[in-house]
């Protein structure tokens, strides 16, 4: 497959207080009036946070990873749609992120919309970008009503080292497999450049909607594939963190990952106050 990346061309727009990155219009402030991914400003935001990943960095070990694996795996809890699932996200609000509080479904329509606009002709992108974080049904009833922590926020490898880069990454010192001297070389159970594919990811929505694609047959580009199981890898498209475990194949996938990641994050905006004046 080829892959092309767009090169971005930024400038400002002082006027609507946002830079232009390509062809999208890069907002400089969240909807909270911070930075974007700003997780050390003190609000009650970040408080809720916090919280949700200080209990991720503690029970997210390698062995609950591949039991949720092997559970969910299963694809036996509902049969429904891809739009029946979106609805199902309406009421659930994402506790990891510091930029929005809405609802998901808006927030997948938000970027759909956004790549819809920039790659009218990329219609694999467009669809990966409304079903991305579909995962997040773990949190429904019909589901196993997870907690916030076992579904949302940033993702990374299990079984090596935690990098630094990883959110909150001072939690992690009360996680069980800190204490593994088998998890805690740079490598861990892992050989160099051994593929993404063969690394156990923290457990939640990303890794359940690519189980989800990948076993109902999906005909989306591996570079959709990709973008759906790692959007949260933020340590390594961001940071540049664990590309020592990543192939040649993975390397050119990130590129269409990193196209994405800028309208997952930036699109997310609140375009009116919670009530109006009528």
């Amino acid at each position: 497959m080829t892959v092309i990346v767009l090169e971005p061309n930024e400038s400002s727009n002082a006027e609507n207080d946002t830079a232009v990155d390509g062809e999208l219009d890069v907002p400089r402030r969240n909807a909270f009036g911070l930075d974007f991914r700003d997780f050390e400003k003190e609000s009650l935001r970040n408080a809720i946070v916090q919280e949700c990943y200080r209990k991720n960095h503690i029970y997210q070990t390698c062995e609950f990873a591949n039991k949720k694996k092997e559970e969910y795996g299963k694809l036996d809890k509902a049969e429904m749609s891809i739009w029946e699932c979106c609805e199902l996200l309406k009421n659930y609000v994402d506790e990891s992120d510091p930029d929005l509080d809405e609802p998901q479904i808006d927030h997948l329509l938000q970027t759909a919309e956004a790549i819809r606009r920039d790659h009218p002709h990329e219609y694999w992108l467009q669809l990966t970008a409304l079903i991305h974080d579909l995962g997040k049904v773990l949190l429904h009833p019909a589901f196993g009503e997870e907690t916030q922590w076992c579904v949302v926020g940033d993702t990374f490898p299990l079984g090596c080292a935690f990098d630094n880069n990883i959110v909150h990454h001072q939690f992690f010192k009360e996680n069980p497999d800190s204490r593994n001297p088998a998890f805690n070389t740079k490598l861990g159970i892992y050989s160099e450049n051994i593929g993404l594919d063969n690394i156990t990811m923290s457990w939640g929505h990303d890794e359940y909607m690519y189980l989800v694609a990948k076993g109902n047959n999906t005909t989306l580009p591996p570079a959709g594939l990709f973008i759906i199981r790692f959007h949260s890898f933020y340590a390594m498209h961001r940071h540049g963190a664990y590309t020592f475990l990543m192939n040649d194949e993975d390397k050119e996938m990130l590129k269409w990952l990193q196209v994405f990641n800028k309208y997952d994050l930036y699109s997310k905006s609140k375009y009116f106050p919670e009530k109006l004046k009528w």
